[in-house]
């Protein structure tokens, strides 16, 4: 059982539109998917395992279906945009994918340096009419110099954050555009590659936001 808190709105986020580099569709999408997941996996973030997505029908709205695959092939294998629509739902049978969601397992570091699994990263890739679109959220503290409850972490935030922000740094170059930073929450906001909470106070704490978690 996971011992490391979650909150449940992100700490940060970050956006890449890809509209006007990549063309939508399943196939572009989960390729796109590919080259983020394999620099997630590069840092030991994410290995991914799972894909979960929504059914909608085109000018009938969502069907209210969603479905999902475990799967441990990469994610621009040939075969799995057939896997992908062989899922479609008999009732549904003009219904798209929606926006694909990505999970699987990461490492993550303790104060004293030991490597913990916890699925760190949420991703989800957007296939579109308007082009493919990437979102990536965290909703740990882990990426902060002070945890949920205000304290200082300086272990955790040197043995996590640099991690983050590299691969955050690498994922930019490989789509090829900057990314938008989400919507500030109760949690945190996105500043560039990194997450800002809260500032520690003139008795080093900062705010606990244990009330909300």
């Amino acid at each position: 059982m996971s011992t490391l808190p979650r909150a449940p709105k992100e700490c940060g986020s970050w956006y890449w539109d890809l509209g006007e580099t990549v063309p939508s569709g399943l196939e572009s999408s989960l390729a796109v998917a590919a080259g983020v997941t394999n620099v997630l996996k590069r840092f030991d973030l994410m290995d991914p395992v799972k894909l979960e997505y929504a059914w909608y029908v085109l000018d009938a709205g969502p069907s209210g279906v969603r479905s999902m695959l475990f799967t441990h092939r990469p994610l621009d294998d040939p075969d799995l945009p057939g896997k992908v629509l062989g899922s479609r739902p008999v009732a549904f049978p003009d219904a798209e994918v929606g926006d694909l969601h990505i999970g699987g397992a990461g490492t993550w570091f303790d104060a004293p340096g030991k490597g913990r699994r916890e699925w760190l990263i949420e991703l989800s890739v957007s296939p579109n009419l308007f082009g493919v679109a990437v979102n990536l959220a965290v909703h740990h503290d882990i990426w902060s110099p002070l945890d949920f409850s205000g304290r200082p972490q300086p272990e955790v935030f040197s043995r996590n954050a640099p991690r983050l922000a590299d691969a955050l740094r690498e994922i930019t170059v490989l789509l090829g555009v900057s990314p938008e930073v989400g919507e500030p929450t109760y949690f945190g906001h996105a500043v560039e590659f990194g997450i800002f909470t809260s500032e520690a106070q003139e008795d080093g704490l900062g705010i606990d936001l244990t009330d909300r978690l």
